[in-house]
């Protein structure tokens, strides 16, 4: 049956035209920007999901660049204490010599010179030893690194940083005048080189930690950026088929509206 006053068949075209309009601009969205979920509407558990990822995601690389800086911070005084022990083990030297009464007091004195220049250098060094305009070796102090994207002890390493001036070790205004005297800074000396090797030890043991922390905090950020991208980017493959199928729905479904308008016109016709 034939009827002039609702075009059913028109009505029909419209709807699938809109329909398949509305799937080939999501399509071309997916295409244009990369992403399956532009909007909640596309995949609301999936947009919350992905967001969370990308949150993970964020809070590990800044996790894994203040590892870096930690490491950088160590290396910076693990430097330094090296030059700190060549000058201990020279001052331990001097004072091997001076404990020789082959030696008077003048002689003494020159080499209490050297030595009072020696514990200068050493307070001068740990003074000046900065990372981002922080002294790192002038006193005691405790830093703590965020390595972990929780607020957790987990997520954080302590490290320990020591006092390596002259008087943090207790080498300052040694005395050098007599073989007794002497032999007491040699004391002094051990107890100063034993306590910056344990120092350095401790620093290389926080660096090997802060590297394999950085690692894996690197893995595990790759891995939850490929799970995101898995959830929430476009699949370019299946998202072209879509589009050439769309497109190929449009231009039938148009023909066929245009063919559905003219059927009144037809029936009129005959009507004439």
């Amino acid at each position: 049956m034939s009827v002039i006053n609702t075009n059913v068949k028109s009505l029909v075209a419209q709807n699938a035209l809109a329909v398949n309009s509305r799937n080939l601009s999501k399509t071309m969205e997916q295409l244009s920007t990369g992403k399956r979920i532009n909007s909640a509407a596309d995949d609301a558990a999936g947009l919350a999901i992905s967001n969370k990822m990308t949150s993970q995601v964020k809070g590990l690389n800044q996790a894994v660049r203040n590892a870096n800086d930690g490491i950088s911070m160590l290396q910076t005084a693990e430097g330094a204490t090296q030059e700190i022990t060549n000058m201990l083990q020279r001052m331990r030297e001097l004072a091997v010599q001076a404990a020789n009464d082959t030696y008077d007091a003048d002689d003494r004195t020159a080499i209490a010179d050297e030595v009072g220049q020696l514990e200068e250098e050493i307070t001068r060094i740990a003074t000046n030893t900065k990372w981002n305009g922080m002294s790192v070796l002038s006193s005691d102090q405790t830093k703590n690194l965020q390595v972990g994207m929780e607020n957790d002890t987990d997520s954080t390493i302590e490290i320990n940083l020591q006092d390596m001036t002259a008087s943090g070790l207790d080498v300052s205004g040694l005395d050098l005048s007599s073989h007794t005297a002497s032999q007491a800074v040699l004391d002094k000396v051990d107890t100063a080189i034993a306590s910056v090797d344990s120092f350095r030890s401790d620093l290389g043991s926080k660096m090997n930690r802060l590297n394999y922390a950085a690692d894996n905090m690197s893995n595990v950020s790759l891995n939850t950026a490929a799970s995101r991208s898995r959830i929430q980017d476009t699949d370019y493959a299946q998202a072209t088929t879509e589009l050439a199928r769309s497109q190929i729905i449009q231009q039938a479904a148009t023909a066929m509206l245009a063919q559905a308008n003219q059927q009144p016109s037809a029936v009129l016709s005959l009507l004439q």
